[in-house]
């Protein structure tokens, strides 16, 4: 077995395994990066992602320091409002029913903004979310939501960026290198047993990674059909992945195998509506634009023809994570999402491209026969008591939660409802697309892994999606993102300093 030295090797090589790299390394750490898939596929779901960072700001000064080229004309023609702690704190803990660990919320929210900034100033470049967070009201963009920056390029912009900031502060990247196992012994430079490398395959080869500490930022596990049945429950094997293939839980299974606790809500995950026909993974041609995230706008409605969830909870942001959990439940698993032209200016771009299922009529009847697989009668009934029950007394407003609803309708739609009256009439086919499993591994706020009498085990450090705790049910857009770099950048930074050679070093 081939062997190589370093002092932090980190599993993964998306956001959150790369800022953990980078932050290794300006602790003076000689960093190996090891990524599962070849170079053109790398980057884990953050890949796959729209690049959404959510992140406290108390005003536009704020937000200068993530994008210092905002223009003066972008400045005067928008409304960014701010995003306090407070209502940071707000949407994590409400989205999460209360059951999110209020220590890695606290570390979370107050680190962000410091994190953006230090993300900016390794060279990564921000834009506001023009296209997807903001509706231009009395000629002024005005945005919503509490989401409002994105990495330029999006999600393969953001890897790609920070893939070549590290190979520029010469952190090594191993790519086709699968993690098998974490290399736990009794070894001299510790007093206790302790995690000082991984074994991994790198073709047919076998390589022992040696190194004082173990980053561990390979995502969760909802790339494994298995796991997914296991732990999510019947049914979701039949859900598509938005992501990578790579996901199936090593990173977890590798710690779970030296003793580390378990954490968070094994039986969740984030699922959005996904287009019915999409592959079963994510394709990197089309990206995050299989999604299906213009709901509030319009109804949706099962085989039977029936509403069957509140689409104007809230605003798309604290919703669209929980919804493809609800459609995989549905008959048949799908469901169509309609709108009217009132309201098809509303829809996003995704609802464009060539590799959508979707169908247009003149009349209700004519849609009720083009919507594949819906009880036809039962649909046209439907309408007709939505359309009945909307209240029109309330002006319709997308940029706040306007409480334009329905009355004695079960269930109700308690914002942005609007009559379906106007043709012409469109329909888009979804189903449950599933980003990233919530189950993971129990950690401090130094990211340190716990063991299962919750004791940090020497040399293990955990980021990004593998991290339970912080998600249940629900997930409010952009964190991941942000957790992922909060997280990633105090793995990296604790577990370059847990290593005593890299310690002199920096002396």
């Amino acid at each position: 077995m081939a062997v190589m030295d370093f002092d932090v090797v980190v599993v993964g090589a998306g956001n959150a395994a790369l800022c953990a790299a980078l932050a290794a390394r300006e602790n003076h750490a000689k960093v190996a990066v090891l990524e599962r898939a070849p170079e053109e596929q790398d980057g884990g779901n953050s890949r796959f992602t729209a690049g959404a960072f959510r992140c406290v700001y108390a005003g536009v000064d704020d937000l200068k320091k993530i994008m210092p080229d905002l223009s003066a004309e972008e400045i005067a023609n928008t409304d960014f409002g701010t995003y306090t702690e407070d209502q940071f704190f707000d949407d994590m803990f409400r989205v999460t029913q209360y059951r999110a660990d209020p220590d890695l919320v606290e570390h979370l929210v107050r680190s962000s903004l410091a994190t953006m900034v230090w993300m900016r100033e390794k060279g990564v470049r921000f834009v506001p979310i023009y296209g997807r967070q903001a509706f231009k009201i009395a000629g002024k963009f005005k945005f919503w939501g509490g989401l409002t920056v994105e990495s330029w390029g999006g999600g393969p912009g953001l890897v790609d960026s920070l893939k070549s900031i590290c190979r520029r502060n010469g952190i090594e990247i191993f790519h086709q290198t699968r993690a098998l196992s974490l290399v736990f012994e009794d070894f001299l430079v510790f007093e206790d047993f302790a995690v000082h490398g991984v074994r991994a395959r790198r073709g047919n080869d076998l390589v022992e990674f040696r190194a004082g500490a173990v980053v561990l930022a390979c995502g969760g596990f909802e790339s494994n059909t298995e796991w997914r049945t296991r732990y999510l429950g019947q049914g979701w094997e039949l859900a598509k992945v938005r992501g990578t293939w790579c996901n199936t839980g090593d990173g977890i299974r590798m710690a779970l195998d030296i003793g580390a606790s378990p954490a968070g809500h094994w039986s969740g995950c984030h699922a959005v509506q996904w287009e019915r026909n999409a592959p079963e993974f994510g394709d990197l041609k089309v990206g995050d634009q299989f999604q299906k995230h213009s709901y509030p706008w319009g109804i949706m409605v099962n085989a039977l023809g029936q509403r069957f969830v509140d689409e104007g909870a809230d605003f798309r942001n604290y919703t669209y994570a929980k919804y493809g959990r609800v459609v995989l439940e549905q008959p048949q698993q799908f469901a169509w999402q309609l709108f009217d032209a009132k309201v098809s200016h509303l829809v996003r771009d995704e609802y464009r491209i060539k590799q959508v299922t979707k169908v247009k009529a003149d009349t209700l009847e004519q849609l009720a026969e083009k919507l594949e697989g819906v009880d036809a009668a039962g649909f046209l009934e439907m309408i007709k008591r939505y359309n009945a029950a909307v209240d029109q007394s309330v002006p319709f407003n997308p940029n706040i939660k306007d409480g334009r609803g329905t009355r004695g309708l079960t269930p109700p739609k308690s914002n942005w409802a609007n009559p379906i009256d106007t043709p012409p009439f469109e329909a888009y086919q979804v189903t449950c697309g599933v980003t990233f499993s919530f189950g993971g591994l129990r950690t401090d706020t130094r990211a340190q892994v716990l063991d299962t009498d919750l004791k940090a085990i020497p040399g293990l450090f955990a980021a990004g999606e593998l991290v339970g705790g912080l998600f249940y049910f629900n997930y409010p857009g952009g964190t991941g993102l942000m957790s992922g770099a909060v997280f990633g950048r105090t793995a990296g930074t604790s577990a370059a300093r847990a290593v005593p050679r890299t310690l002199a070093a920096a002396k």
